[in-house]
């Protein structure tokens, strides 16, 4: 079983994701597209040396033609966020620049399986399938499956636990409209309240993890001007569920068809996700507070899709 994945956009979350899709032993071509060619053929041959420390494959980069029989495209494209700047303050200008690059992949590849990662991933993956009119199911935004990681993270640290053995959902927004779902989070089988009060540390009730997972791109950024690696892994582990045919549940960005009453958003939420895309989301049970965050959540999403509507038309 040989895939191919293309990337278009080769800055620094465009080259970090293809050094990590380097080791999924299914890729057998990896495409490099960027505005700048010179740059994409530059981590093409970078990235070629090290081959023979790994399995064979074939990396390349070109133009747009790249995307003829892609199994898998990656947008990273777009401009990069800067200290003081939202993810949704980027929604106007990275969206124009998202109508010529899916203008030209639909070209070569008229029925591609995308990946969008660029931000604000919730609002762009809702662009790109209501703009052009694509099969939702196969429009897939990396949504929260790094906030996600960051929750699991941060709760091993305070729980003193491997993050293997945590489940638990970031939902909503990529971003500040993001929603902890406390009350679907557990260690070993164990929900996290009662969890909490064997060792005695109550992780759910200060806001603390919240607070530090939606300000973690904003730490980061301020101190090295990007996030690159742990969104790189974030992408290899979406690509690996899809190229795999896994049926992994992961929270990715979808549109929504009257989740808890919500409509026409984009929202990340558990989904099962296979060689075709998406195939079902989850109905996840949300107690009351959730619920009304996930909404409200919703409809700021809504405002600036509506934005983007009026700007773009």
């Amino acid at each position: 079983m040989s895939k191919k994945v293309v990337i278009v956009g080769t800055g620094n979350v465009g080259t970090a994701a293809a050094f990590a899709l380097m080791n999924v032993d299914v890729i057998s071509e990896l495409g490099l597209i960027d505005i700048n060619y010179q740059k994409a053929l530059g981590e093409a041959l970078d990235l070629s040396d090290g081959i023979s420390f790994l399995r064979p494959m074939k990396i390349s980069a070109g133009d747009y033609s790249l995307c003829q029989e892609a199994d898998l495209i990656i947008i990273s494209a777009g401009a990069n966020q800067k200290v003081g700047e939202t993810r949704l303050d980027l929604a106007e200008k990275n969206s124009l620049i998202f109508n010529d690059i899916i203008e030209n992949i639909l070209e070569y590849n008229p029925n591609p399986l995308l990946l969008v990662t660029t931000n604000p991933v919730d609002v762009l993956t809702y662009h790109t399938i209501r703009y052009f009119e694509l099969p939702f199911h196969r429009v897939i935004g990396s949504g929260t499956v790094l906030d996600t990681s960051r929750l699991r993270h941060l709760l091993s640290q305070n729980c003193m636990v491997d993050p293997r053995n945590i489940h638990g959902y970031v939902i909503g927004e990529h971003g500040d409209g993001s929603v902890i779902v406390w009350s679907a989070s557990q260690i070993a089988g164990i929900n996290l309240s009662r969890f909490c009060e064997m060792c005695e540390k109550d992780c759910s009730s200060t806001g603390y993890l919240h607070s530090e997972i939606t300000s973690a791109a904003y730490r980061i950024i301020e101190k090295k001007g990007v996030t690159s690696y742990s969104i790189a892994l974030a992408i290899k582990r979406i690509t690996e569920t899809i190229l795999r045919n896994e049926n992994s549940i992961l929270t990715v960005s979808t549109l929504v068809d009257n989740y808890f009453g919500i409509n026409d958003v984009c929202l990340s939420l558990p989904c099962i996700i296979n060689e075709n895309g998406i195939l079902r989301v989850l109905p996840l049970p949300l107690e009351e507070q959730e619920e009304e965050r996930l909404k409200s959540t919703a409809d700021n999403l809504k405002e600036v899709q509506q934005t983007l509507i009026k700007t773009t038309v």
